[in-house]
């Protein structure tokens, strides 16, 4: 049935017919279509107010529509039964708009180049648009692309082809610089690894050698008591034995024999153990030398010598910073004492010769130095009394490590 679509469309809105109306002249249309035409209208009967006359879109010929206007014209229900059995069957072959439901896409909108549906065309956003019917507008445009295609030149698709060829071009030359890029990033990473590779290396061989230092120098002492220890649990079982001598004879060699022994062992002189000191700490390198120094200046840094030293130097080195803070802050105390003394006397002059001179410039001239004395020295002060607190937690935690169980 839907070959006969065309005969089931309406004239006015080229939509399937909605509500079919028959006029006087027995044409149909859209009941809502002929509404339209009569608002549009302005031909309107003045002597025969009670009709409204309105041309039939097809015929052309006056008809006249009852004063109830398009209500009361007769329902064409031939058509309307057979628009609804044919709205009721399926038909995939027959496109439909997406916007006003199953009303078919039969009208070519020649502005916006698409198939519209009626009522795209009466109430959508095609109203005024110029159309075409979808056979005309297809025999019209069935030439076209040939034409268009007639524009694209052989000189246009020589520049395309010269284009593409240069595109590739610089392309595969900045693929090109971005692998040469790449090598040279794990070219400088691999030089960089291998570099802090080989200082990691350099710093554990360090470390291992002043390991060997620590064996070498604690591992003899340590077998040393460890055979002192031996021979006395040996002496301690042997006087175990001894008491269980019934021999009289033989006690006494064996208490004789425990006596030389004991003195032997007595005379054994014992180590001297002075704490010593690994220096420098590792950490502490990390921290103020590697931290501090940029990737290119890595390879300048130099793996410090770490040894065992005595703590007695540690201390040492301490006190001499003391010594030289207690030299400053007498210096500054003999600079006081010479302000002093100096003020001591202006006091004395002035209350004993009250002269204005003296008064309003020796005086002024005093207090002055006085003032710049006082400043100086108060930041003499502050350095020494920074220099005495940092020396104080030296030899605190010097103290502490000599003797860790006592703090």
């Amino acid at each position: 049935m839907h070959h006969f679509e065309e005969e089931l469309t309406c004239s006015i809105c080229y939509s399937i017919f909605d509500d079919p109306r028959v006029l006087p002249c027995s044409h149909t249309f859209c009941r809502n279509c002929l509404e339209s035409v009569l608002q549009l209208s302005g031909n309107f009967s003045i002597w025969r107010p009670l009709r409204l006359p309105l041309k039939c879109p097809n015929c052309r010929s006056i008809v006249e529509i009852p004063p109830t206007g398009t209500e009361s014209l007769p329902v064409n229900f031939v058509l309307k039964a057979i628009i609804e059995k044919y709205q009721q069957e399926d038909h995939p072959d027959v496109a439909t708009c997406s916007e006003h439901y199953r009303q078919p896409l039969n009208v070519y909108c020649l502005q916006d180049k698409k198939l519209v549906c009626g009522h795209c065309l009466t109430i959508g956003k095609h109203h005024g648009h110029p159309i075409d019917d979808l056979q005309s507008a297809y025999m019209k445009e069935k030439e076209t692309p040939g034409k268009l295609l007639e524009q694209l030149t052989d000189k246009h698709w020589s520049e395309v082809c010269l284009l593409i060829e240069n595109l590739e071009e610089h392309k595969a030359q900045c693929e090109s610089i971005v692998q040469e890029d790449k090598k040279t990033v794990l070219q400088y990473f691999k030089r960089l690894s291998d570099l802090l590779d080989h200082k990691k290396q350099a710093l554990l061989a360090a470390l291992e050698e002043v390991n060997m230092q620590i064996e070498t120098e604690y591992e003899p002492l340590i077998e040393n008591m460890k055979g002192i220890r031996e021979e006395q649990l040996e002496l301690m079982s042997l006087n175990t034995a001894i008491q269980e001598e019934e021999s009289p004879l033989l006690f006494l060699e064996k208490v004789d024999d425990i006596r030389q022994r004991v003195k032997a062992l007595k005379e054994k002189p014992l180590p001297n153990i002075k704490p010593v000191e690994i220096y420098p700490r590792i950490g502490q390198v990390l921290k103020d030398v590697w931290s501090k120094s940029e990737i290119s200046q890595v390879n300048k840094i130099v793996i410090p010598k770490i040894k065992l030293i005595s703590k007695e130097k540690i201390c040492s080195h301490g006190c001499e910073k003391e010594k030289k803070s207690r030299k400053e802050f007498f210096r500054s105390l003999k600079h006081l004492a010479v302000i002093l003394t100096f003020l001591v006397v202006a006091t004395i002059i002035f209350s004993q010769h009250p002269f204005p001179f003296v008064k309003e410039v020796a005086f002024p001239f005093v207090m002055e130095s006085l003032e710049t004395f006082y400043q100086d020295f108060s930041k003499r002060f502050q350095m020494v009394v920074g220099t005495l607190w940092y020396t104080s937690n030296f030899l605190l935690e010097c103290l502490y490590r000599i003797f860790p169980s006592s703090m």
